[in-house]
């Protein structure tokens, strides 16, 4: 309830609270959650709290920590996505979302800055920010062969040229802290295992993909609730790079390829996005809402948006959940590992 601004700021908030302020955990293990948590498709932030939990308190801890770190958003842009499409026409509403489009457009120009300072430390990585972005703006390729064809970039070149592809040694340095309250010990582990791997990916299909499957189902691919279902959950594994990378590809499905809002009614939810706590990424409840709302089928359009909302919701944070409990035991048996 506390963390506004985006990822960035959020676990800035996190930092804060868990290692300085509590000292649940030591620097060095926020890092090195933070380093798998920003290689991971979906929302660093999310996954971050999932996996500070699963360190400190077994999978309850996980699912407590994500859980709660999410609910606040889900219950606050719900609320605005209702009054939003009920309300949204008034003219003093519209002025408005007027005012907020014009605020949001500097706070994402501001964050690509911002983001791109701190990443883009090389001639070499600039170099493929720019390719990057002609090949997604003005050849229109594929998100995810974009995010693949970086990866090998930079894997190939940390051999071939180590000194414009060397890995970053963390995520600024902090000043000496104190130890922490929880002896490193204490914190959870788990051999890694496949018969482990294969109960979990079992379990998180049923969970995950079991209310997709059961959608299709009952009401075809062609289905408003069907076509959200599998779009946010196709979004939650194919997106690299925080909230903000998001953002161009959501936007343009969701305007140019389905028709579900406007470029201005993205504009908007993204300005309602970032007034409310919890992850930036929320913005997909928005759009979830209003496209199931614009086609409700037998159902009172609120009713459906709201399904449509929370559908979306389930389909954009449950990976996150998946990918800790799944990945953390091999992340933490690989902490010495700097080809990753």
């Amino acid at each position: 309830a506390l963390s506004f601004g985006g990822p960035v700021a959020q676990i800035a908030v996190m930092h804060r609270i868990v290692v300085e302020e509590k000292r649940w955990i030591g620097e060095e293990r926020f890092l090195h959650a933070l380093n798998y948590c920003m290689l991971l498709p979906g929302p660093e932030a999310t996954q971050l709290a999932v996996y500070l939990g699963w360190l400190l308190n077994r999978a309850l801890g996980g699912f407590l920590a994500g859980f709660l770190f999410v609910l606040p958003g889900v219950i606050v842009m719900m609320v605005l996505s209702v009054f939003y499409a009920g309300y949204g026409e008034r003219p003093v509403v519209l002025a408005v979302f007027y005012g907020i489009k014009a605020a949001v457009l500097a706070i994402v120009i501001e964050a690509v800055i911002r983001i791109g300072k701190r990443a883009l430390k090389t001639d070499a990585q600039i170099a493929i920010a720019a390719l990057a972005f002609v090949a997604i703006f003005v050849f229109a390729a594929p998100f995810p062969l974009i995010i693949v064809a970086a990866g090998v970039a930079g894997f190939v070149g940390a051999r071939a040229w180590p000194v414009q592809f060397a890995p970053a040694a963390g995520h600024g340095r902090a000043a000496p802290m104190p130890p922490p309250v929880i002896a490193e010990e204490r914190l959870y582990s788990v051999q890694p295992s496949l018969k482990r791997a294969g109960l979990i990916s079992v379990l998180f299909a049923l969970v995950w993909l079991g209310p997709l499957v059961a959608i299709v189902a009952a009401f075809g691919f062609e289905d408003v609730y069907s076509r959200v279902g599998v779009f946010f959950s196709k979004l939650a594994v194919v997106t690299f790079g925080g909230a903000y990378a998001v953002l161009a590809y959501m936007a343009q499905q969701a305007v140019e390829t389905y028709g579900w809002i406007t470029a201005g009614e993205m504009m908007d939810g993204l300005g309602l996005a970032e007034t409310t706590p919890g992850p930036l990424i929320m913005v997909t409840q928005f759009v979830g809402f209003l496209a199931a709302f614009r086609d409700p089928g037998t159902l009172a359009p609120m009713t459906a948006g709201v399904l449509g909302g929370l559908l979306t919701t389930w389909a954009t944070f449950a990976p996150s959940f998946f990918l800790i409990f799944l990945g953390a035991p091999y992340i933490e048996a690989l902490r010495q590992n700097k080809a990753l």
